[in-house]
């Protein structure tokens, strides 16, 4: 079977091709149209989705031959698009065309900012802390009753989820509305650090103030958006406080760390800005997606990751014989999540439309086609797969030690597939180095999850004062500039200096002499 770090390559050898043949069909001719959205049929027969998803968040098939994943239970492979097979499935099924007009987006901000400017869709798959702003600005139509029949043998994603992350769904609210009446969970993750242990180890790794350690000056990243970078600041900040022993055996642990690592209080704004720039002189850089490859390539030592991403740079990093680890900070950490909603914009009262929309959530919660995205893409879905088991067998294919191993764990993952931590069918036999690499990045363990925290919504104020707060930061000013900083620029002015004052003596010493007749103008 093809290793993940393999899968990544074909992918990308793919991407590359598809780009080309793009290219030489535009220069072929002008008028050419590719989409997903496969045959023209006549309008009256046709329900048209418009659907906004993330940059390359969805399998887009074409699988080499050997990518075949043959599990106990099915084999799977991704021949068409997961776009392509929707259309083809929803016709078989319920008699109707659908044609989905499908685009991306790279930032949750990005998509708010289209859905501003005015761009339509229906279907739309942001990340929990905007899914709750559009819930708050009325924005979101709600879930229909019928997309959460049990009985109803079609609805794969509520007879699929995972019942730890239908759990967090009801439990959150915005307004006395649970983000479960709106939102259906896609992938989700949590952040920590991918490091190179030959200059790390594990212990400088579990903390964010590897962010401040003078130790990796220039050597680690974090990432360049402001609710990303907030959350490790406020960790930071709170050090002390989140770990100890009284505030982590406290009875409302939970609810205490949501509060911390949500705090928009005036002065702790003003503090984590002051914090920020401390980091900002002390990072290799502020970066979106450019980290796994500084990582691969020894740019830097450690990076600041979602977990998808993270077992992304493990995979690549692998392919070059360099084996990273990853690790979750003693601290706490985020838990974040993606999630399918429906905008009122665009479904405006249209119950086919409405229909379809919930139908494509359900085929993409399949379990089959579970695996196909996540296999693709790198991310860990929020399916468990209910009375399938394929989702798990997935996971023992991808990280279960062979036959012979010996250095090998016991590692749980019950609490995910079916709410039961101790459950005996739900245990990975893995090679020992999985507990700091991609199986703990992928399925993180009961434990790292407890000192987790979902970012949560803010209200225009605390906003406003953020954004602010970010400007301030990621904006040059020469108090940034540390002692470091001011040194080495010294030294930069004075040898430009030397070098001007160098070629205006030459200039003088060595000038010819003007031609006879000629006035030098001086």
């Amino acid at each position: 079977m093809p290793f993940p770090a393999e899968r990544q390559v074909q992918v990308m050898k793919k991407r590359i091709f598809k780009a080309a043949a793009i290219a030489v069909a535009s220069v072929m001719s002008l008028t050419a149209a590719i989409s997903y959205a496969g045959p023209a049929f006549a309008a009256e027969d046709t329900v048209v989705l418009r659907v906004c998803n993330w940059e390359e968040y969805i399998d887009e098939g074409d699988w080499d031959d050997d990518e075949l994943i043959d599990l106990e239970s099915a084999d799977i492979f991704g021949e068409n698009n997961m776009i392509d097979d929707f259309e083809e499935w929803y016709y078989e099924t319920y008699g109707v065309r659908v044609r989905v007009e499908y685009s991306t987006f790279g930032t949750n901000e990005e998509l708010y900012s289209q859905l501003t400017l005015g761009d339509t869709f229906d279907l739309v798959c942001p990340s929990d802390y905007m899914i709750m702003k559009l819930m708050k600005e009325e924005a979101l139509e709600p879930l229909s009753e019928e997309f959460f029949d049990e009985s109803n043998e079609l609805n794969y994603y509520i007879n699929g989820v995972s019942p730890y992350i239908r759990g967090i769904f009801e439990e959150n609210e915005i307004d006395g509305e649970s983000w479960s009446e709106y939102a259906a969970g896609y992938m989700w993750g949590i952040t920590g650090v991918v490091y190179n242990p030959e200059y790390v180890d594990e212990e400088e790794a579990s903390t964010w103030s590897i962010l401040t350690n003078e130790k990796f000056f220039r050597q680690v990243t974090v990432k360049d958006n402001v609710r990303d970078a907030y959350f490790p600041t406020l960790a930071i900040l709170n050090e002390e406080l989140l770990l100890s022993d009284e505030f982590k055996n406290a009875a409302d642990y939970r609810e205490q760390l949501s509060d911390i690592m949500n705090d928009v209080d005036f002065a702790t704004i003003d503090a984590a800005e002051a914090k920020l720039k401390e980091i900002r002189e002390n990072v290799y850089s502020f970066e979106t997606d450019s980290g796994k490859a500084d990582m691969v390539s020894g740019k830097v030592v450690a990076n600041i990751q979602w977990s998808g991403d993270g077992v992304y740079a493990l995979d690549q990093a692998e392919e070059d014989d360099l084996y990273l680890e990853w690790a979750v900070p003693e601290e706490c950490t985020n838990l974040w999540f993606d999630g399918w909603v429906m905008l009122k914009s665009g479904i405006n009262g249209d119950a086919v439309k409405k229909q379809a929309a919930e139908a494509f959530i359900n085929f993409l919660s399949r379990t089959d086609n579970v695996v196909r995205n996540m296999y693709y893409i790198g991310y860990t879905s929020t399916i468990a797969g209910g009375d399938s088991t394929l989702v798990y067998e997935y996971a023992d294919w991808t990280y279960g030690a062979s036959e012979d191993e010996e250095d090998v764990v016991e590692y749980p993952v019950g609490y995910f597939f079916s709410g039961d931590n101790q459950d005996e069918d739900y245990i990975i036999t893995a090679p020992a180095d999985q507990l700091h690499r991609q199986l703990a990045a992928q399925y993180p363990s009961q434990e790292e999850i407890y000192r987790s925290a979902v970012m949560e919504y803010f209200d225009d104020d605390a906003n406003e004062a953020i954004n602010q707060m970010w400007i301030n930061v990621r904006c040059f000013n020469l108090s940034m500039i540390s002692a470091r900083g001011w040194i080495g620029a010294g030294i930069v002015i004075a040898g430009a200096a030397a070098v001007i004052l160098l070629v205006v003596f030459r200039h003088k010493i060595f000038r010819r002499p003007a031609p006879r007749g000629y006035k030098r103008i001086t």
